[in-house]
């Protein structure tokens, strides 16, 4: 298959499987509560007929825009925006009163509004926990550090400060190590002390509770070799011939030990030519690249760094296995983490810390969609999951056109015993529309200025 067919099949797969899990959870949930639900569609507006059919009371069916889905549950307010946006009109049935929408608590349709988001959750902890428990967890075959960040090291930890690029930790608390994940869990056993023995003889000795501890061994840093594992078309870096496996060994003449120090030295070095000597299996080569200038905006304000389009490091695949338990609290632990991180960026993003050329749209998903791919089937479920978090957080958003906008009407509701009817939902309903449009033209524009590298 070629490239772009790859690219479009695999957006494909991506968009349609994460819709219908979310338009599944509000689906069953609205089964559940014994609402009637007149359509499930795969896009909105009229459902194309010969790509639809009828199973009890149900209509399944795939629509005309390509841009999500809905649940057609019955309501008083099936007319007017949304009711445009869901197909229009539902063929004239006869629902029972007990089984519309508004005639349930507010809380049952809370529970059917949240469904949607709450599979795309699940689903994602679910391919993150089941790759765990099948793949096992990557291991660091190192125990070498590169360096400490005496900073952010608590009290009673401040002899770590003494650590330097090189030194290998040989047993933590007596028991030894072979990698970092057992310098991890060594690390936090129990009692208010851990001796660190390292490589040579030497002993320091890091006090305070487990908590504390963590928190020092946050501070520490592996050493990991400056190898490229993914060099991005089109950037520098491949213009300058880098290629995955390349060992960076010196920059500029200044010898690399680790990727972290590489990383630094490129970022300081922005717009400026740069001689970079790489080890491969033919030799060792040197190659002329320019890292070019990218503003980025962190806790320490705007600043301009150097990107080559390189990324790594490359190591070893090595698992080890976990158990069922062990590897859901992974599948929560990995879930949590992409959401938290897409949090962030969603509030940088209000707040102008991040910039809106950051978000993307179709064409973004759907390039990134088949790089997973050439990579493998776990970086494609990897890709699938985080983008299921995505779709879940951007649903919680208080448009009202969005699932977060339709809990904050139910929300009024609920506190004000009246429902939100008439002009008032319906400006709002298309308030929330205009929104949704020009996120897309946003999203699209962006899409298309990266295409086009302006």
């Amino acid at each position: 298959m070629s490239g772009v067919g790859l690219t479009v099949v695999s957006t494909l797969v991506v968009i349609g499987v994460l819709v219908f899990v979310h338009e599944l959870g509000h689906f069953l949930a609205a089964k559940w509560a014994g609402i009637y639900v007149h359509r499930f569609s795969l896009g909105l507006g009229a459902p194309v007929r010969w790509l639809s059919f009828r199973r009890g009371e149900t209509e399944y069916s795939v629509s005309w825009l390509p841009l999500g889905g809905y649940v057609k549950m019955a309501s008083t307010a099936e007319e007017g925006a949304a009711g445009a946006l869901e197909g229009g009109d539902a063929g004239g049935v006869e629902v029972p009163p007990e089984r519309m929408f508004e005639a349930k608590p507010v809380w049952v349709r809370m529970v059917v509004i949240l469904a949607g988001v709450v599979m795309n959750t699940l689903f994602a902890w679910l391919v993150f926990s089941g790759l765990v428990y099948f793949k096992g967890l990557p291991v660091l075959e190192s125990t070498t550090v590169a360096a400490v960040d005496a900073k952010a090291l608590p009290a009673g930890a401040a002899a770590l400060s003494a650590l330097s690029l090189g030194d290998r930790i040989a047993a933590v608390g007596g028991t030894p190590v072979s990698s970092w994940q057992a310098v991890v869990r060594a690390w936090g056993g129990p009692g208010d002390s851990v001796v660190v023995s390292l490589a040579g003889g030497r002993s320091l000795v890091v006090r305070g509770d487990p908590a504390a501890r963590a928190r020092a061994l946050a501070a520490i840093r592996p050493l990991v070799p400056p190898i490229v594992a993914e060099v991005v078309a089109g950037q520098a870096g491949a213009a300058a011939g880098l290629a995955v496996g390349d060992t960076v060994l010196s920059f500029n003449g200044v010898p690399v030990r680790e990727w972290r120090e590489m990383v630094s030295m490129i970022e300081a070095r922005a717009g400026q030519p740069v001689a970079i000597e790489v080890g491969r299996a033919g030799g060792r080569r040197t190659l002329t690249v320019a890292p070019r200038a990218e503003k980025v905006k962190d806790s320490t304000g705007t600043r301009t760094v150097g990107r080559v389009g390189i990324r790594g490091p490359l190591v070893a695949d090595v698992r080890e296995s976990v158990g069922l338990l062990a590897s859901m609290g992974e599948g929560v632990r990995r879930t949590g983490f992409v959401a938290g991180t897409i949090v962030g960026v969603v509030k940088g993003i209000f707040s102008g810390r991040v910039s809106a050329r950051e978000v993307g749209g179709p064409i973004s998903i759907g390039v990134a969609a088949g790089e997973s791919v050439r990579r493998g089937l776990e970086d494609f479920l990897v890709f699938m999951a985080a983008i299921s978090v995505n779709l879940a957080i951007v649903n919680l958003l208080p448009i009202p056109i969005l699932d977060g906008g339709q809990f904050l009407f139910l929300l009024a509701e609920g506190v004000t015993r009246r429902p939100v009817t008439g002009r008032v939902r319906e400006w709002l309903t298309m308030a929330g529309f205009v929104v949704i449009v020009m996120l897309m033209v946003l999203a699209f524009s962006n899409d298309i200025r990266r295409l086009l590298g302006i």
